[in-house]
């Protein structure tokens, strides 16, 4: 009996023995699945960023291939139009400072306005709109409808503008006169053909008829009435005959009439 309960006293001790034994656990198949497809998103996005970056890289370097100008421009416009447009650009297609292109054509004299966008894929389109001459600036230049100066290539096509001329600085508000004034006359049928405003400030206008008119430095608009009133009702008929009309009276006018012509005594034999 005693040999039996050793016996199977040894054998608990092992099966216990056994069972204290630390076992060897099989790798986690379920981490290393995500582990490599972090892995392999990780790769991915690497390649998606260096293939993106070289095809930023190409898209910069692209040059313009083509200036396209909307409108009908003579062919030297179209030169300096190209010329301006190509020393503007900084960097191909994608990297070109449209503002920058903009405004260097804007300094072209000639141009009052100006817009530049991209047209895929290698084209510039620029639209202008040209300046309008209203008035001729003295001898130097012309003036657009705002009374800003701006020169011209090609001026004998606009020789028989009328001329505005003033101090400097007084551009805008000669502009703003004449196109009252012009809008007046019409009225009338009367046309003018030079606005100038001397050192006092004193208006002068002259018509195409070559009547002048003496409008002084204030009370604008009242005199030009003044003068259409008087237009109207007494020299209309003798336009011909009048040499010039003062409106620089509280009241009324001068009118000045050309001298008749003198004739010669002729004797005979």
């Amino acid at each position: 009996m005693i040999a039996l309960r050793i016996a199977r006293a040894s054998r608990r001790g092992r099966v216990s023995a056994s069972r204290r034994q630390p076992t060897r656990r099989a790798p986690d198949s379920a981490a290393l699945a995500l582990w490599l497809n972090r892995l392999l998103l990780a790769t991915g996005l690497a390649i998606v960023l260096l293939v993106g970056q070289r095809a930023w890289e190409a898209l910069e370097s692209m040059p313009v291939g083509r200036i396209a100008v909307a409108g009908t421009l003579d062919t030297p416009r179209q030169q300096a139009l190209q010329s301006a447009v190509q020393q503007a650009l900084d960097g191909g297609f994608i990297a070109a400072d449209l503002s920058q292109v903009r405004e260097a054509l804007e300094a072209l004299p000639w141009v009052y306005s100006a817009s530049v966008r991209r047209r895929w894929p290698d084209t510039l389109a620029i639209r202008v709109v040209e300046q309008l001459p209203i008035a001729r600036w003295g001898d130097s230049g012309f003036l657009n409808h705002e009374g800003l100066i701006f020169a011209a290539s090609g001026s004998d096509a606009w020789a028989e503008l009328p001329i505005i001329h003033g101090p400097a600085g007084s551009e805008r508000r000669l502009m703003q006169h004449y196109q009252r004034l012009h809008d007046l006359l019409a009225t009338a049928e009367l046309s003018v053909a030079r606005l100038e405003q001397d050192s006092l400030g004193q208006l002068h206008a002259e018509l195409q008829s070559g009547l002048r008119i003496n409008l002084g430095n204030d009370s604008f608009l009242l005199r030009v009435q003044r003068f259409l009133d008087l237009y109207r009702n007494d020299l209309v008929q003798r336009t011909e005959q009048v040499a010039s009309v003062d409106l620089r009276y509280a009241k009324g006018a001068a009118v000045t009439f050309h001298e008749p012509p003198q004739l010669a005594a002729v004797e005979k034999d």
